[in-house]
């Protein structure tokens, strides 16, 4: 009961935040109730609403509203899905998630990022923004402040993207809705970008955009897994180059399992996949997937520090246009390659 006590305040705001958010979007559904939250709270976080008393509250928002959120999306997807975008689909989302991870890996590392930072970007750009930074950052064991910046940043990227992606699929594809579709999809960071970007165009679009995004997001568990490998490789290493250092013997690290709402997710999916569930729980789930996110992401923006995401601020831009670039440019050259092949 204390502990509800405590929680409850900042997650009441958080709420509030969301609940207003909402009802922005209505008016700016090109922006994007997520994006207008995230945005929102961190005004409302770094003046009037920057108390101590918020704070229990906005970190559970973040952190366990975004699991719950990541969980819930399994139940709105299929296995199916590939047969419906076909093989040359599954290799462009396949090659576009990898040249995104591997670019946003060799920035990160060339601008003094370490590999929290790094792998974060990677994933939430490669995949689906808020919910797969969510799911890598406890396999790598990220810090909470590099966290919030990075999803942050992922989501004004996107927004930038889903505003000017439209204009560029017109302009290299004309009429061609699985392209259009092809570009938006594979590039764009969280659904309700892909949604909304795609709108701008038709809904033959948005149709063929969200199967290319669905795609990307059933990939999430296998980045989770390899991010992780990774995490345990390196510090594995370091463990061992300290015994030796110090003469000790070297002391094996610990790997860690998937987080269960990763493995929440995956049986969700499966279960989707072997029975399709009824509209209504598919539905269900989508809408209270979206909701806890966009919670979370008003608790991110109010836990969010100004003054250090700022001061870090040149490196972040010139990190999210570098990643942007590579993301657009790989993914009309794939589309190239293996659609008009």
């Amino acid at each position: 009961m204390k502990k509800i006590r405590v929680v409850l305040p900042g997650l009441l705001v958080s709420l509030l935040v969301a609940i207003f958010a909402q009802i922005v979007a209505k008016f700016l559904p090109n922006l994007g109730a997520a994006t207008i939250a995230i945005l929102l709270g961190i005004v409302l976080g770094n003046t009037i609403l920057k108390q101590p008393i918020l704070q229990a509250g906005t970190k559970f928002s973040e952190s366990k509203l975004l699991e719950y959120s990541v969980m819930l999306l399994g139940a709105t997807i299929t296995v199916q899905t590939i047969t419906h975008i076909g093989w040359h689909g599954v290799i462009f989302i396949v090659f576009q998630m990898a040249i995104t991870v591997i670019g946003a890996i060799f920035i990160g590392r060339k601008l003094g990022f370490g590999e929290g930072v790094t792998l974060m970007m990677a994933g939430g750009n490669a995949v689906c923004g808020s919910s797969a930074i969510a799911s890598i950052s406890p396999v790598i064991e990220a810090d909470e402040d590099d966290k919030g910046m990075v999803i942050t940043l992922v989501n004004l990227l996107g927004t930038i993207l889903m505003l000017t992606l439209p204009f560029i699929g017109i302009l290299f594809y004309g009429h061609n809705f699985v392209l259009k579709g092809a570009l938006i999809g594979g590039t764009l960071q969280s659904v309700g970008q892909v949604v909304a970007s795609a709108s701008m165009i038709n809904q033959a679009t948005v149709q063929f955009a969200t199967l290319f995004k669905i795609m990307r997001i059933m990939m999430l568990v296998f980045v989770v897994f390899i991010f992780g490998r990774m995490h345990q490789k390196q510090l594995q290493a370091q463990v061992e180059t300290d015994a030796i250092i110090s003469g000790n013997a070297s002391p094996k690290s610990k790997g860690k399992w998937l987080p269960w709402y990763v493995a929440g997710f995956l049986i969700f999916c499966g279960i989707n996949s072997l029975a399709t569930l009824p509209n209504f729980v598919s539905y269900g789930a989508h809408s209270l997937s979206s909701w806890f996110e966009i919670i979370a992401l008003a608790a991110i923006g109010l836990r969010l520090n100004v003054a250090a995401f700022l001061k870090a601020g040149k490196k972040f831009a010139l990190y999210g246009f570098g990643v942007g670039t590579i993301q657009v440019v790989a993914a009309l050259i794939l589309i190239g390659l293996l659609f008009h092949a």
